[in-house]
This record gives structure tokens, sequence and C-alpha cells, in this order.
């Protein structure tokens, strides 16, 4: 029986493989794998996403989000939710959101919720139990220890990206790139004192949201500091984003939270250039001090990292993405806990689609395609 999973993002932003954000680009590709593993995708998504699957589009907004739009904008998904789960039969529920507590399901349906912020971000009743059909899922191993005690199943599954997409080669040129969510925990103002401590240009890349404090530091504390040598380049998409990391000489990530991830740290090293980042969360679970980057503490250790990347070797950063950061591993996990929950509320007896294996038979299948040039059937 095909399998059906239906993906619930945050109300507020589009999914796409372009977005800024790291939850919904888990979004984007796991629609993809799913599909491509012959799964029914379902994705419930702000208007304007773009999917694979089947997109059940919930209201956009373009104006200040405030209090008040993300009560509102929770409350329209919980109602379009509920009537999709009336008139779609669905295996499993896959939340991706901050605000996921707020529209879960009372009825029987598995759902799986993805942390993909620090878990203080949460309110605590998430990990006693607000629903006996929830399981929790973390995506490293340092967010998984700053967990309080729950009374709810948590997992971890690691984040993936599409690697071979970001193995590109490219002559690297002698700027340093920041890029994601402009905001004040991403520390871009230290990006920005490292490079001109360093000697170096900086070019940020990313979306400046429209919540109060992000738009109140980008004012604050970027724009007044751009000149010559540091240069804002907006929203970056997926081939901008690859040609950024490719030519940078290095990733600068600052971040002043405890990162529970960072996908553009996995596809910096895809492309083969080394990451900086502050000693926050689980940065120092993706880079490899010495090896891939360097794990630093403040801005002049920052600084002082960026004029020693020549040591680090390209093909050591794109080595370390490949083994560990594929999305073929992440989604076969996934996969893996999907069966497991449905399992557990479902008939013993009801054999369910194999996604693992359509995965990775499909993956043989692509890797023929490359070698010989030409489709299999």
């Amino acid at each position: 029986m095909q399998l059906t999973v239906l993906s619930a993002a945050y109300p507020l932003v589009p999914v796409s493989v372009d977005t800024a954000g790291g939850a919904e680009q888990a979004v984007a590709i796991m629609d993809r794998l799913l599909v491509r593993a012959g799964a029914r995708s379902i994705v419930m998504a702000a208007e304007g996403s773009s999917v694979r699957g089947r997109l059940i589009p919930t209201p956009s907004w373009s104006g200040l989000i405030h209090k008040e739009v993300r009560a509102w904008a929770a409350r329209e998904h919980r109602r379009i939710l509920k009537e999709t789960l009336r008139g779609l039969k669905v295996d499993v529920v896959h939340f991706h959101g901050l605000d996921f507590h707020e529209y879960l399901p009372n009825d029987g349906v598995p759902c799986l919720a993805t942390l993909h912020l620090p878990p203080a971000w949460y309110p605590p009743a998430i990990f006693t139990g607000v629903s006996q059909n929830l399981r929790l899922n973390c995506v490293s191993a340092n967010q998984r220890a700053s967990c309080p005690a729950s009374l709810v199943p948590i997992s971890t599954v690691h984040h993936g990206i599409d690697v071979e997409g970001f193995n590109v080669r490219a002559a690297k040129r002698d700027y340093a790139l920041a890029l994601g969510r402009i905001c004040p925990e991403k520390g871009f103002h230290f990006a920005i004192g490292a490079a001109k401590r360093a000697g170096i240009p900086l070019i940020i890349s990313g979306r400046v949201f429209p919540y109060e404090d992000h738009q109140g530091y980008f004012e604050r504390e970027i724009a007044p500091r751009l000149d010559r040598t540091v240069r804002f380049v907006g929203p970056a998409g997926f081939r901008k984003k690859r040609r950024l990391l490719s030519a940078a000489r290095c990733l600068l990530l600052p971040s002043t939270v405890a990162e529970t991830s960072s996908l553009v740290a996995m596809e910096a090293l895809a492309c083969g250039t080394p990451v900086i980042a502050f000693k926050s969360g689980a940065l120092p679970e993706i880079v490899e001090h010495g090896r891939t980057g360097f794990i630093v503490q403040s801005e002049s250790e920052m600084a002082d990292a960026i004029g020693r990347t020549n040591q680090l070797e390209a093909g050591n950063c794109r080595k370390s993405a490949r083994e560990r950061f594929s999305a073929a591993r992440m989604a076969e996990e996934y996969f893996r806990i999907y069966r497991e929950m449905i399992a557990d509320h479902q008939d013993p007896q009801r054999t369910i689609f194999s996604c693992a294996a359509s995965l990775s038979e499909g993956n043989k299948r692509r890797r023929l395609e490359n070698r010989t040039g030409r489709a299999t059937l």
C-alpha cells in the first residue's frame, strides 16, 4: 500500500528549495524524496510554495509579522489541516513549525514533529504529552541533549542536503561569505567585524523577514556598516547560493544561539568551502576543527581563522559532506520512523510501501544514468 505523508510547514513562510529557512528547505527536500520513492507527498504550506507532491495552500501574509498575525496563521493552519484530514487518508502528519502544537490534530493519525529550533523555544507541554499520537524528532545530538525529560518519544535524524547538487568546481575568489536569515541571533555583525579585522571583503546574503526585530537589526547593525568591502546582495536562491558558496574563501557562521543544525554549513562543505563557526550548539558536530573549518569563540578568533583557511583542503570538505550529510540518508531514517509509527497505530498485518528500498533503487538508477548519460527504464 502506498505511504501518504502530510508535511505541515510553518504557516507564514513559503516552502521551496530557494527559501532561506532551514525548516522550509527540509520540507522541500523530504517532499522531493517522498515523490521519488513512490510515496504520496502532501505539503500544507503558505501560498506560493513550490513542491513536487500535492500542495494544500494556506493563506500567505505580506505585511509585518506580529503576534496577532501568527495567531491568525495558526488558526488557519488548524482549520485547513482538520478539513484535509477529514477528506484524505493520511498515514503520518510530519510537522516542521515552531507553533505545531497549536494545530496538532486530536484524532488518531500518527504525528511526528521535527524540532528545528532550540528546545527551550517550544512550550514545555510538548514534552509532557499534549497528544498520545505525538513523537518528536531532534536534528542533532546537541539539541537532543538539551531537551528536558520527556514523556514523549524523541528520535534524532540529522539534516541532509542535495550533496551532488552542490558538488561544483569554481575558481576561488578572495572574499568571505555570511549567508542566512538576517536576524540578531545569526550574529552577522560579528562576521563584519571579523572580515574587517582580517582585511578580506565580505559578502552578506540572506533575507530580512518582516519581523520587527529582524528589520530593526538590519537597520541598526548591518546597513550602516555596508561599504565597498562589505556588500549585502539580498536573498539567494539555489543557483545563486551555490555560486556564492563555491567561490568563497570561507563561510562565516557567528551564531549567538545554540544552533540545532546548519544546512548552509553542510552546503558550503559540499561546495568545497571551509566553515568558520562560533562554538554554538550543533555547529561543532558539523565542522571538523582543523580539517573542514575552524570552531572559534570570538570575533578576533574568527578573524585569525580566516587567515588560516589556506591550510584546509577542499577535497576534505566535499568528502565530509558526501559521507555525512546526504539527503538520501536523512530520508531513509525518516521512512523508518514513519513505518514504526504506523505499526504502533494500525493493524500490524498491514503492508506499507517500502520507501527506503525504493529510494535506494532510485539512487542506483540515477548513478547509472550519470555514468551512461541516458535514462534507464
